[in-house]
């Protein structure tokens, strides 16, 4: 199994390493290749259509420069005199109340940020069996933006600090006219989220190698081994423009999901710490069951919840009411990959992706006696 899969294999390979940013060609012809090879080990393979916006990705940026604004105009407010006490309080909450249903509406898709430019994408569903009781998730697109996963995190801890500083210096102002240099100090902060958040716009292409070709390749591992016709493969796109081809799944197909197993394969590298990320109490039992199966197999694994800043497709599957867990690999200089040119075949062999994609077809069973 592990030959046939191995990224020396041409096919596979270039779905691994060639950039596939959802609704491109790219990301279509990518998806051919995996139909293919799903179809080739048995399985009966359904497209399923949803069209996006890639204005999604706009949420968080604009988030981040009306908070630096929204500082810039608090300034006079902290410290004049002649401005009432509760003034700056109520510029704050209207203001962060405006950003956040802004923000919302565009990164969900609710509200795309321009008319036109939509996309047309496409998940891939693969049975064996109308009766699926499990499903082996994986997203196949990519994307490369203005800083890599690890900026976008560092970006989210600076917009909470300018969120939590302005705050608190909101409630200060209540007993009287702040500082200059304090309210200064605030705005500053604010501004300088504002640009880091301002690099989560698409910048490039990323060969996303690790994010998420590991991914795909413990799918079609796990394809490959299971014996079981009642797990299904599913193969999602849009992910990287905030799941939006599992949120479409899941508004669909909702019955797919409800009391199902999810197990979602999301960067698998070769470094770092094994996870299994949970989002609700019946996907922590099925966590610590994966957790076992991966320990069976000398996989020491922690169990953790998904970080503040990190969005993956168990997330909406869980929502819907199925047992959904997220298993990934990966450190800090993983983070400092993703989403750059830099996600590339260099230093990852997907030997991980391949082992723990077959742990988890061969033990599936695990699951049921978590439920």
């Amino acid at each position: 199994m592990a030959s046939r899969l191995h990224p020396l294999d041409p096919a596979l390979r270039d779905v691994l390493t060639r950039p596939r940013e959802a609704g491109t060609a790219d990301a279509a012809a990518a998806r051919e290749v995996v139909a293919e090879r799903l179809g080739a080990l048995g399985f009966t393979v359904e497209t399923h259509h949803f069209r996006f916006h890639p204005s999604t990705l706009l949420g968080f940026p604009l988030l981040g420069a009306g908070l630096g604004w929204l500082g810039l105009v608090l300034i006079p407010l902290l410290v004049s005199v002649q401005v009432p006490p509760w003034a700056a309080g109520a510029a704050w909450l209207m203001g962060c109340a405006s950003l956040a249903a802004l923000a919302y509406g565009i990164g969900s898709g609710a509200a795309p940020l321009r008319v036109g430019d939509f996309r047309d994408d496409a998940n891939l569903l693969a049975t064996r069996s109308r009766d699926v009781r499990g499903w082996i998730v994986a997203h196949g697109d990519t994307k490369a933006q203005g800083h890599s996963m690890a900026g976008r995190l560092i970006a989210v801890w600076v917009v909470m600090a300018a969120v939590a500083e302005q705050t608190v210096l909101v409630v200060l102002r209540l007993s009287g006219p702040l500082p200059l240099s304090a309210a200064t100090m605030g705005a500053l902060l604010g501004v300088v989220a504002g640009m880091l958040a301002g690099k989560g716009r698409l910048a490039g292409q990323s060969p996303g190698a690790r994010d998420n070709g590991s991914g795909v390749a413990a799918a079609l591992s796990a394809a490959a081994a299971l014996s079981d016709p009642g797990i299904g493969i599913m193969i999602t796109g849009a992910e990287e423009f905030g799941l939006l081809g599992a949120r479409a799944l899941v508004r669909d197909r909702p019955g797919l999901f409800a009391g199902r197993i999810v197990v979602n394969f999301d960067t698998l590298d070769d470094t770092g710490s094994l996870q299994v990320v949970s989002h609700d109490l019946p996907g922590h039992a099925a966590a610590q069951a994966a957790a076992a199966a991966l320990a069976a197999d000398g996989l020491a694994t922690k169990l953790r919840r998904l970080p503040l800043g990190i969005l993956v497709d168990s997330l909406p599957f869980a929502r819907a009411g199925a047992r959904a867990v997220t298993v990934a690999r990966l450190d800090w200089s993983t983070l400092q990959r993703l989403h750059t040119v830099r996600d590339s075949i260099d230093g990852c062999s997907f030997e991980t992706a391949l082992h723990v994609g077959e742990i988890i077809a061969r033990r599936f069973d695990v699951f049921d006696a978590a439920s």
